[in-house]
């Protein structure tokens, strides 16, 4: 069996084994790769691996031997799944490894954007506090979270789990999703417009589908608080980018912690990276060491099924 990886590096930049996945065929690791390239590369696998690069109708049909497409993360958008059911072959994706990992980094915005820990560093380091006059200043609000309303949209396995972690802070949970559950008496299921004009906090975790693209714009966030916070661990999206920024810049809520946006990388020039406290990290919130060894652990048990018969996280 020959295995092709056409983008391993995000996965395995070099702290984890390959060993295991070698110990099913023949493997060929590429670090990147572009959709010019993977015709050539692939050309005589028989289970292809990737993360991001896209496997189009037209690159299928130009790889004869693939019998397996395997997708190194959860969403699988980059992939004619269409395509690849035509001919039998079944695309297979890692639903769960990043759950603890992406509710960490949700609540982790949360702490930045209400401590500001990060910014009082550097104004320490800078000897701010070396100057003061006083044993202890502030240059931003400090904000208490106990007491205050935590709002999810989206309410699958990492929704719940920041949920979770927002309750143990005290705080208050209401919750959006298409199948409340009547078993949950700890969140109070309500629709996003309620949930935006009642939450301090709002942190988005549903999946990016035609009915959820730009769910947040501009008439939405004049729903919210201008006290509140805007928090994205899910899909860049799902955020109208510009009527943020003009919200942020308005008042209009208090600030948001991204860690996606709607093209990746964005631009260098992108308007949200000085916008009035907002905070954007680079889509790494999946990628702490736990959750890789978690995924590319998947990801081997996936083609592990597949050479048996019985192929698993079938998304086709």
């Amino acid at each position: 069996m020959k295995i092709v990886v056409l983008d391993g590096y995000t996965l395995n930049p070099g702290d984890l084994s390959w060993k295991e996945l070698e110990a099913l065929g023949e493997v060929r690791v590429f670090e990147h790769s572009t959709a010019a390239q993977v015709t050539e590369r692939a050309r005589d696998a028989n289970v292809l691996l990737t993360n991001k690069t896209p496997i189009s109708r037209q690159t299928l049909a130009q790889l004869a031997q693939v019998r397996y497409i395997g997708v190194l993360a959860t969403g699988f958008n980059i992939v004619d799944v269409e395509a690849a059911r035509e001919r039998d072959i079944p695309v297979c994706n890692v639903p769960t490894y990043g759950t603890a990992s992406v509710a960490q980094a949700a609540i982790a915005h949360v702490l930045n954007l209400t401590q500001r820990i990060g910014d009082h560093a550097v104004a320490v380091a800078g000897n701010r506090w070396a100057q003061c006059r006083d044993f202890s200043f502030q240059d931003h609000p400090l904000v208490e979270l106990e007491g205050l309303t935590f709002g999810v949209i989206g309410f699958g396995r990492i929704g719940r789990r920041t949920a979770a972690l927002a309750r143990a802070f005290g705080m208050q949970i209401l919750a959006h999703t298409r199948t409340p559950d009547a078993d949950i008496d700890w969140a109070e299921f309500v629709d996003v417009d309620e949930l935006l004009q009642r939450s301090d906090v709002v942190s988005l975790h549903c999946p990016l589908t035609p009915a959820t693209e730009q769910i947040i714009n501009a008439e939405r966030l004049a729903l919210m608080k201008p006290t509140a916070f805007l928090i994205n661990t899910s899909r860049g999206p799902l955020i109208d980018e510009q009527a943020l920024q003009a919200a942020l810049e308005a008042g209009t809520i208090a600030g948001a912690g991204l860690d996606v946006m709607a093209v990746e990388p964005p631009a260098a020039n992108h308007p949200l990276y000085h916008a009035h406290n907002c905070y954007v990290t680079p889509h790494n919130a999946w990628a702490t060491g736990a959750a890789r060894q978690r995924l590319l652990g998947t990801v081997v048990d996936n083609v592990r099924a597949f050479a048996a018969g019985t192929p698993q996280n079938v998304v086709n």
